[in-house]
């Protein structure tokens, strides 16, 4: 069995977005309904809190240092002084932002949901720095977790209840997208949805099971090759991080579950690592 270690011991309501900030060497993660950005150094075990002014789904870093956000009504910024400001709004009634990812073009691609999760209520959008938004999925439920293959010729995409990890062509041009298809579908008799996801320097694609207790690893032809039991049932989001990027960081959610349950797992929330379990892919920070 895969050992998990206790990266930063928390308690989340809904952890998410977990996202290596080579840079500053910082984890990023989110806890969205404590309007939340966390930042927690490796090296020495220092965390720190930034809130937000509204939920926030996900937290990338800004190629200029700062910070980019994706909140209920839009992408906001923080420059490297923690000051926010907003970059674009959509106003959407009972939407809030979800996860989001930055592609090799520096385009943030921001999710969202309603807050009762009806299907079509979510978008998923590619905002651009100056700001400029265009809708590229209009009707989905949970827009959740994004990647893109090393070679940046194919983008991942999750809509969590299809219970599917979605494939899109990518223009090598200019990161535009066409023809989504099935990449993966979970089982019947596999428990859980897919939830936020990272892809690694092999082009395997790690995606973590909300309510499915684990992490599961995809070849880059669709095939299960790894499984990572989880010691909570609501794993969110995965991410490489660390000096080399090898180890995986897991982030948690404690959102829905009883004090029972809570009682069975006193790790959810916080903020969990496999050391040495892959190679992570360089990553992206938002150009605006």
């Amino acid at each position: 069995m895969t050992k998990i270690d206790v990266a930063y011991r928390a308690t989340a309501v809904l952890g998410e977005g977990a996202t290596w900030d080579p840079v500053t060497s910082l984890l990023l993660w989110v806890d969205i309904l404590g309007s939340e950005v966390h930042e927690f150094d490796p090296a020495t075990g220092a965390a720190s809190r930034l809130s937000t002014p509204q939920h926030v789904g996900a937290v990338k870093p800004r190629s200029g240092g700062g910070l980019v956000v994706n909140l209920a009504e839009g992408v906001g910024l923080y420059d490297a002084d923690r000051h926010f400001s907003w970059l674009t709004q959509w106003h959407e009634p009972d939407v809030r932002g979800n996860d989001a990812a930055v592609d090799p073009w520096g385009h943030l691609w921001a999710g969202t949901m309603r807050y009762d999760e009806a299907p079509g209520g979510g978008r998923l959008r590619r905002v651009t720095p100056d700001g400029s938004h265009s809708v590229i999925v209009p009707d989905a439920a949970v827009s959740n977790g994004l990647g893109w293959s090393p070679d940046a010729r194919t983008m991942y995409y999750i809509d969590s209840p299809t219970r599917r990890v979605d494939r899109f062509d990518v223009d090598p041009t200019n990161g535009s997208v066409r023809d989504r298809r099935p990449f993966v579908t979970l089982p019947d008799d596999t428990p859980g949805f897919p939830d936020g996801m990272t892809v690694d320097a092999d082009g395997c694609v790690w995606v973590a099971l909300w309510d499915g207790w684990a992490v599961h690893r995809y070849t880059p032809d669709g095939r299960l090759d790894r499984v990572v039991e989880m010691p909570v049932a609501r794993a969110t989001a995965c991410a490489f991080g660390g000096p080399q990027q090898r180890d995986l960081y897991i982030t948690t959610a404690r959102a829905g579950l009883s004090e029972a349950q809570l009682a069975d797992q006193p790790l959810a929330g916080s903020l969990l690592v496999v050391e040495d379990a892959g190679q992570g892919a360089p990553g992206w920070a938002f150009a605006g």
